[in-house]
C-alpha cells in the first residue's frame, strides 16, 4: 500500500507570497543577530526560573536609581526585557511554524522514498528485458551494504 503523509499544492504565486513574507520577516527582524557556539556557551541565559528574579530586580533598581552604579545601564534592559516580552509569542509562532515545516519535510521525503522503493521492487520482479537494468543496478547499489552484525552477549 502506498504512503501518502503528506500532499501539498502549492502555486506559484503561493511560492512569491512566501519568499515576501519571508523576505519582510528578514527585512522586519533585522536586528536578529547569530552567535556563535563559544558565545552561546559561554553566555549567562537566563531560564524560567531566573526570568522573575530579573525582572523583579529591575523593578528594584528603576524605584532606587540612586544606587545603580554609572555603569549599569538600566533603561537599555528595560528595552531589553519589553523587547523580548513583544517578540516571544512571535518566536513561538514561528517555531511551531518551523516545527511543522520540518515534520512536512520529513514526510515527503518519506513519502518520495517508499514511492521509489515501491517502484524498485516492482522492476526487480517484472522490469526483466523492459530496460530498467540500469536503474535495478543503481538501486542495488543504495541498499547493498552490509549491516554490521548484532554482538551477542556473553552468557
Amino acid at each position: 500500500m502506498t504512503q501518502n503523509m503528506v500532499s501539498l499544492n502549492i502555486s506559484p504565486d503561493d511560492l512569491a507570497a512566501i519568499a515576501a513574507a519571508i523576505e519582510t520577516l528578514q527585512e522586519k527582524l533585522g536586528g536578529l543577530i547569530d552567535l556563535s557556539v563559544d558565545q552561546r556557551r559561554s553566555l549567562n541565559k537566563m531560564g524560567d526560573k531566573s526570568e522573575a528574579f530579573c525582572r523583579q530586580t529591575l523593578i528594584v533598581l528603576a524605584q532606587n536609581k540612586n544606587i545603580i552604579p554609572p555603569e549599569l545601564d538600566l533603561a537599555e534592559a528595560e528595552r531589553d526585557l519589553r523587547n523580548l516580552d513583544l517578540l516571544r509569542p512571535h518566536l513561538a509562532s514561528l517555531r511551531q511554524l518551523v516545527a511543522r515545516a520540518d515534520d512536512t519535510e520529513m514526510a515527503l521525503g518519506s513519502d518520495i522514498l517508499n514511492a521509489a522503493l515501491e517502484g524498485y521492487a516492482i522492476a526487480k520482479v517484472f522490469g526483466k528485458g523492459a530496460g530498467l537494468d540500469s536503474l535495478k543496478e543503481a538501486m542495488a547499489g543504495r541498499y547493498s551494504r552490509k549491516r554490521k552484525p548484532t554482538p551477542v552477549a556473553a552468557p
